[in-house]
C-alpha cells in the first residue's frame, strides 16, 4: 500500500467509525444575518464590516448546551469555525486584534467550545479559512472572491503574499499549540491558482504533522468542493488530505480512487439553506430527511457533517434543536446501523438502503411496502433477522408464488399480519440481518 494512504488509513480509523458530526458556522456574519459570505456577496468595505465586533456580544453562548445537543443527536465529532473568510477569529490570537477577545464578548470562544465538547466525549475539530479578506497582504483587487475585487483603488501593488503566509502559518500554529489535542483541522478553501504551492501546502502539512501527527485534515489545501485534487489518485500527496469533502451533495456512488479503492469522505450539508445564521431562512430539512441523508452517506462509505448556524447571541436556532433532538431519538434505537458501518457490497434496494458492519447487514426500510419485502443480493445466506429498535424477530420467508422465478428471500415487518404496511418507524425501520458464519 502507498505510504501516504497507509498512514491516512491509520489516522482516520476513529473518523470512519464515527460517521456523524456537527459543523458550526459562527462569526460576525451572524449580525447582518444574511449568511457567512455576506461581506463578499454585498462587497461590504472593511470600514463598514469590522465595527460589527462592537455588537458581537455572544451573551447567550453556552457551548455546554451545544455539546449536549450534539451528543443527544448521536454526533461523534464537531467542527467550529475558528476563523472564516472575513478574517474574524473566535480565538485568542496574538497576531491580530480582530478577534473575539477584543469584541464585545471578550471571550476565547474556541477554548470554551473545545472544553465543552471534550467533556461530553465528542471529538473536536476546528475550521480555519486559509483566505482572509481583512488581512492587508491578501490579494484584494481582481481576486475572485474578495469584497474589494471590483475596486481598482485597492491595488495589490504593495501587498506581500509571503508576509500573509507567515501570518496564516502563525495562526495555525497557535491553534495547534495553545489548545491541547485536536482531532481534526478543516482547511477552506482553494480556487483558481490559489492552491497547493501557493499556500506552501507541503511546508504547512509538515508543520502540522510535527506538532500533532495524529490530526486528520480535509482535502481543500489542494482542491475545493468541486475539485478533489490528488486524493483520488493512486499516489496522493501528503497535503491532498485525509478525506474528501463534497459540499451540499451526496456522491451517487460514494468516493473511490482511480484504483477503485474507497477514500474516506464526508458530505457537509446545511440544515437549512445557509451555513452562517440567516434570519429569514426557515427552509429546514426534516428530521426524516436528515436520517435518510445520514444513512445514504454511511451506505456509501462516508460521513455526514451536518451544519448549524448560531445567531449573534450564540443560540442554535430552535428549529435546528428540534430537528436534532428527533434525529437523536432515532439514533438511540438505531445507531448500531451507523457507527462503524459502511458499504454493504450489495446494490441498493428500491425500498431503502443497506449498511454493513462485518457479518451484520442493516436493511434500512425507508419506503412502505405492501406485503413482503425482498432482501436482494443475499439469498440463502441469512441466519436471522431482528428489528434493532427492540430486538424483535422479523419473519423470513421464501415467498410461495415466486419460488420458481426469484433469487430473493423476503421478510415481513409486521409478522402478526404478514404485512409491512405501515412501517413500524415511518422515518426508517431498520432490520439487522445476521449472515451465516461462512458468509462474513
Amino acid at each position: 500500500m502507498n505510504k501516504v494512504i497507509e498512514e491516512r488509513t491509520k489516522r482516520t480509523e476513529w473518523y470512519r467509525d464515527a460517521r456523524f458530526g456537527m459543523f458550526i458556522h459562527w462569526g460576525l456574519y451572524a449580525i447582518p444575518a444574511r449568511g457567512e459570505w455576506v461581506r463578499s456577496v454585498e462587497q461590504i468595505p472593511h470600514e463598514e464590516y469590522c465595527p460589527l465586533t462592537e455588537e458581537f456580544t455572544a451573551e447567550n453562548y453556552n457551548p455546554r448546551e451545544w455539546a449536549r445537543l450534539a451528543k443527544k443527536a448521536g454526533m461523534k465529532y464537531a467542527v467550529l469555525t475558528a476563523k472564516h473568510h472575513d478574517g474574524f477569529c473566535l480565538f485568542d490570537t496574538k497576531l491580530t486584534d480582530y478577534n473575539s477577545m477584543n469584541a464585545a464578548c471578550h471571550k476565547d470562544l474556541v477554548k470554551e467550545f473545545l472544553e465543552a465538547f471534550r467533556a461530553e466525549g465528542i471529538k473536536v475539530g476546528l475550521y480555519f479559512s486559509i483566505i482572509d479578506w481583512r488581512h492587508p497582504d491578501f490579494p484584494h483587487y481582481g481576486d475572485m472572491h474578495h469584497p474589494m475585487r471590483n475596486h481598482p483603488e485597492c491595488s495589490n501593488e504593495n501587498r506581500n503574499f509571503d508576509r500573509y503566509l507567515d501570518f496564516m502559518f502563525g495562526q495555525i500554529k497557535e491553534l495547534l499549540t495553545n489548545y491541547g489535542k485536536l482531532d481534526l483541522m478543516w482547511f477552506d478553501f482553494s480556487y483558481g491558482d490559489m492552491k497547493c504551492d501557493k499556500w506552501k501546502a507541503q511546508e504547512l502539512i509538515s508543520m502540522v504533522r510535527s506538532i500533532q501527527p495524529w490530526l486528520i485534515i480535509d482535502n481543500r489545501l489542494e482542491g475545493s468542493a468541486e475539485d478533489s485534487g490528488s486524493i483520488l489518485t493512486a499516489n496522493p500527496t501528503e497535503y491532498s488530505g485525509d478525506f474528501a469533502s463534497p459540499e451540499q451533495m451526496i456522491p451517487p456512488a460514494g468516493i473511490r480512487n482511480e484504483l477503485g479503492d474507497p477514500v474516506p469522505w464526508e458530505a457537509c450539508l446545511t440544515l437549512n439553506n445557509n451555513w452562517g445564521y440567516a434570519s429569514s431562512d426557515h427552509h429546514y430539512k426534516s428530521a426524516e430527511m436528515v436520517i435518510h441523508m445520514l444513512v445514504e452517506c454511511v451506505s456509501k462509505g462516508g460521513n455526514l457533517l451536518l451544519n448549524v448556524g448560531p445567531d449573534a447571541k450564540g443560540r442554535i436556532p430552535k428549529e435546528s434543536v428540534k430537528i436534532l433532538e428527533e434525529v437523536g431519538e432515532w439514533m438511540d434505537e438505531n445507531s448500531k446501523s451507523i457507527y462503524g458501518c459502511g458499504y454493504a457490497g450489495i446494490d441498493k434496494p428500491e425500498w431503502g438502503r443497506y449498511t454493513r458492519n462485518g457479518s451484520k447487514i442493516y436493511a434500512h426500510v425507508m419506503e412502505a411496502q405492501a406485503g413482503a419485502i425482498p432482501l436482494t443480493g443475499i439469498h440463502g445466506k441469512i441466519k436471522r433477522l431482528r428489528r434493532i429498535s427492540d430486538n424483535s424477530e422479523v419473519r423470513l420467508t421464501n415467498y410461495w408464488n415466486l419460488k420458481e422465478y426469484s433469487q430473493n428471500q423476503f421478510f415481513f415487518l409486521n409478522a402478526d399480519t404478514c404485512d409491512s404496511y405501515p412501517l413500524p418507524d415511518p422515518r426508517d425501520t431498520v432490520v439487522e440481518v445476521t449472515l451465516e458464519e461462512n458468509e462474513n
